[in-house]
């Protein structure tokens, strides 16, 4: 059974009324009753039923509510700790208290998880796999893995969805749609976090988690990525024995960081492990575009002559070209205490908004960043850092996308790895060799041809849409129901404006097209070379410096 795909529609019924009651009893034994009051929904608390507890005043309102997600079960629990790495919708004081959370998950007797192997194999189940371990690998609240050998004698992890989990989730989502649509409505103060917002965000995160065919899909793909690369392990996944509920993988002969012998195994340089560590992540970052986003001890495996084996790809970042070097430009601007340049790439990465005082939020991520300026990571956490300054980035109006923030989560656990392997080093010292790497990859001649042919194309569509939009705008001015407001404060300085603005237009169209001709040249075969570039290439660029820094100083 798939997770209902209709999203906000999940809230409009309610499905389970005895899973609202339990929902609604828990939250009323932790203190919440007036909020159930201004919810319309005081009718559902029985006193006998969910009696308050009688300790309350010693836990604040964060507190009380983590543990009423404890009490709730894994769909609860998942939505705190996926709020407690969005520090820009919630509070601080509310994302230390939901880093707390973790689901208490008891192990399932393995007839439990046969009888779901058989649902998916059919009562053949022992054509493919030779035997099972019976005692879990690990239980997770979506899942639980067991080790076992498949008839040829391989042996693999077998990764099988808890029976009945998918049926919990869709009346917990249910239920949550439907309390956030209450909050939305009742509750004033609550409307800037935006709840239904965060709901439909978790939404698309449990519908990735609970189809093992894409975190299969997910593994391949890794796999691709680091196919030359012999010291970094991606277990193969066996696609014709995977499902939506079961995973099939290569086993790894390796030891999790998790466990304190996984240091201690002959032959294993710590320094060159965290190395290669940190620049297996780096590489998915800048290079790949397709980050664990869940990189925590547990799945990262030291096996023998120093290589490093990942698992567990059902959380994953996905981030483009634009985001990598907004990225890069953000460590280097880090780096040099270049708040200014920091702010910014804040801004461009979110959608516009017109209440951000740039100045000021430079000033605010100065006052934030500053003091842990030149300090390691045995002296602070540069992830939660910069999930600060998301903080800081909600306050000032801007909105940092999703993958900005699963990215910043996933330097939290990077660092977590660190330390576990060397107690003092800087995370940053090592991230500024990939981003410096990758600022200059954007000055080499490929690339600049490659960003003048997407400039191409766009102004190929505006030319070809511009006459339409330009009928849409007469018909609209021609309407007898036309009416413009303008609140104008100088007539002159608007005058002068737009003069400046056609200003530099005309020698705008004069650089861009000095840069086009010069990039075209790159690749024109040449006899003489300038800095590595033929001559005409460089006499195009630098005319088209000079007179950009001339424009620059008259406008």
């Amino acid at each position: 059974m798939k997770i209902i795909s209709t999203g906000r529609t999940l809230g409009k019924t309610i499905k389970n009324a005895g899973r609202l009651k339990t929902i609604i009893a828990v939250f009323a034994r932790h203190g919440f009753e007036n909020v159930l009051e201004r919810l319309q929904l005081g009718k559902f608390i029985l006193d006998k039923i969910s009696p308050q507890r009688k300790d309350l005043e010693k836990f604040t309102i964060p507190q009380r509510i983590r543990m009423s997600f404890e009490e709730l079960g894994p769909t609860f629990v998942k939505l705190g700790q996926l709020l407690a790495t969005r520090p820009d919708l919630v509070p601080e004081s509310w994302t230390d208290e939901f880093s707390k959370l973790h689901a208490s998950v008891q192990k399932l007797p393995f007839t439990t998880i046969e009888t779901v192997l058989k649902e998916e194999f059919g009562e053949n189940l022992y054509k493919y796999f030779e035997s099972f371990d019976p005692e879990p690998l690990g239980a997770a609240s979506i899942a639980q893995a067991h080790k076992a050998k498949l008839n040829d004698g391989t042996d693999v992890v077998v990764k099988v969805q808890r029976p009945g989990i998918v049926q919990l989730i869709n009346d917990d989502l249910n239920m949550l749609y439907f309390l956030a649509e209450l909050l939305e409505t009742y509750i004033e103060e609550v409307r800037p976090f935006n709840p239904l917002g965060i709901i439909d965000e978790y939404f698309k995160t449990l519908q990735l988690e609970t189809n093992f065919l894409i975190e299969a899909n997910n593994i391949r793909r890794f796999d691709d990525n680091f196919k030359n690369d012999k010291f970094i392990i991606i277990p193969k996944v066996y696609l014709n024995l995977s499902t939506e509920r079961v995973l099939v993988l290569e086993a790894l002969s390796g030891i999790p960081l998790s466990s304190d012998s996984s240091l201690l195994q002959q032959g294993i340089d710590p320094d060159q492990i965290v190395r290669l560590g940190l620049k297996c992540y780096l590489q998915m970052v800048f290079h790949h575009g397709l980050f664990h986003g869940d990189l925590h001890a547990g799945n990262f495996f030291i096996l023998p002559e120093n290589k490093i084996g990942l698992i567990d790809f059902g959380v994953v970042g996905r981030i483009n070209r634009k985001t990598q070097t907004a990225i890069a430009n953000m460590l280097i601007a880090l780096a040099q205490e270049d708040y200014d340049r920091l702010a910014h790439e804040y801004v461009d990465m979110a959608p516009f908004n017109d209440k951000t005082d740039v100045d000021r939020f430079a000033r605010e991520l100065r006052d934030t960043v500053a003091p842990y300026y030149g300090l390691t990571m045995k002296n602070v956490n540069l992830g939660k850092v910069l999930m600060s300054s998301a903080t800081v980035s909600s306050r000032n109006h801007v909105s940092l996308p999703t993958e900005m923030m699963l990215f910043f989560k996933s330097i939290v656990t990077i660092e977590g790895l660190g330390r576990r392997i060397i107690k003092d080093f800087d995370f940053l010292n090592y991230a500024l060799e990939f981003a410096t790497d990758l600022a200059k990859t954007h000055y080499d001649k490929d690339k600049i041809l490659l960003e003048t042919l997407d400039a191409l194309r766009d102004s190929k569509t505006l030319i070809y849409t511009l006459p339409r939009q330009l009928k849409q705008l007469f018909r609209k001015v021609n309407s007898p129901n036309f009416a413009v407001k303008i609140d104008l404060i100088s007539i002159k300085d608007i005058s002068k404006s737009i003069d400046r603005f056609g200003i530099m237009l005309y020698w705008g169209l004069i650089i861009s097209s000095l840069i086009i001709s010069a990039s075209f040249l790159l690749n024109q075969p040449a006899q003489d070379y300038v800095a590595g570039i033929p001559v005409g290439s460089f006499i195009g660029y630098s005319l088209a410096l000079i007179f950009g820094s001339w424009a620059y100083l008259k406008k």
